[in-house]
């Protein structure tokens, strides 16, 4: 790495993706970011086969190392964790970088978004979060930006009916895809530039996430704590949704979750709500699965939710929740 402090820090945690994770490092070092200094720091999460190595090599040969840090951590323990590390890191300098860039191993920039995000985050000094519209590699655009979970729009989700999802459409979680600049609840973790001063004041990731949910969280401390969060839609990021969790296209929908995605779910459920509140919303998601059920088999159709849904919530989330189960 080069000396001195860089203006941001960029963060990319691979797990079995290497080849992916180099190309989203390359789109950084070969991208404009004006006037700014960048430094890469590429984790890899204890990935199989031979990842860490592997990257190790390449960056070796690519000359990156004044530019990138690879750091080899013996277990994954998750998303939110591996930033954690680094972040960690970043704190214990004498100074610190201003701003820090997450940016998945299934993404790359498709403009200068980094200057754009940085430029917007000059700009409004209470901006906590700023994130980037999100594209394929078609250029066809997916939700970027999102409202905070709420009763009425899990609810909606799980219910998956035209008349349920315009009722209580104020409250729908993913937001249009082709949303102009705003101010948003939260933003995807694909792709997001934070203020470092912020992420300090809130304490980074929380550890008991794995996988999933860990963003929203952040997001909603950050909220919380008197911090902005905003899409930012001219900053554009080419992300092959779902690559790095195996979780893609049509099989999101309905391929069986993972266990971690429901303790996830059930972990900030109960941040967010409350015992009570997380209580009435496992209630209202089984609710909202039975009705999707019953109006899909009525028209021929298979629901559409995840494989084992309704039994999967029920084991992981709400009977937990009824048990006086409590975080680590």
């Amino acid at each position: 790495m080069t000396g001195g402090a860089a203006d941001i820090a960029v963060i990319v945690v691979n797990y079995g993706t290497a080849s992916m994770a180099l190309a989203a490092v390359d789109s950084v070092l070969t991208s404009n970011h004006g006037a700014r200094s960048v430094e890469v720091h590429l984790l890899d999460n204890a990935s199989p086969r031979n990842d860490a190595a592997n990257l190790a090599d390449e960056i070796a040969a690519r000359g990156w190392g004044s530019h990138v840090r690879l750091y080899r951590e013996p277990e994954n323990r998750g998303f939110g964790c591996g930033n954690n590390v680094v972040l960690s890191e970043l704190a214990s300098r004498e100074a610190p970088p201003e701003l820090v860039f997450l940016l998945n191993p299934d993404a790359k920039l498709a403009n200068d978004a980094m200057a754009i995000l940085a430029d917007f985050m000059g700009a409004h000094s209470d901006a906590g979060a700023a994130g980037a519209r999100l594209i394929g590699e078609d250029g066809t655009p997916s939700a970027a930006a999102f409202r905070f979970p709420s009763i009425a729009g899990e609810f909606a989700e799980a219910a998956s009916f035209g008349p349920i999802t315009r009722l209580l459409g104020r409250w729908r979680i993913p937001m249009e895809t082709d949303l102009h600049t705003g101010p948003v609840d939260w933003v995807t973790g694909a792709a997001v530039m934070l203020r470092f001063s912020a992420l300090e004041q809130v304490g980074f990731f929380d550890p008991g996430y794995f996988l999933y949910y860990e963003e929203v969280d952040l997001m909603r401390r950050l909220d919380r704590a008197g911090w902005q969060c905003w899409h930012v839609s001219e900053a554009k990021v080419i992300h092959i949704e779902g690559a790095a969790t195996a979780l893609r296209g049509s099989e999101i929908g309905l391929r069986r979750r993972p266990e971690y995605w429901y303790a996830s779910r059930r972990l900030y459920s109960l941040r967010s709500l409350g015992r009570a509140g997380a209580v009435a919303n496992g209630c209202a998601v089984i609710l909202g699965a039975g009705l999707n059920h019953l109006h899909s088999r009525l028209r021929g159709r298979k629901p559409w939710l995840p494989e084992r849904f309704i039994s999967d919530t029920w084991r992981s989330v709400l009977r937990p929740l009824l048990s006086g189960w409590r975080p680590d």
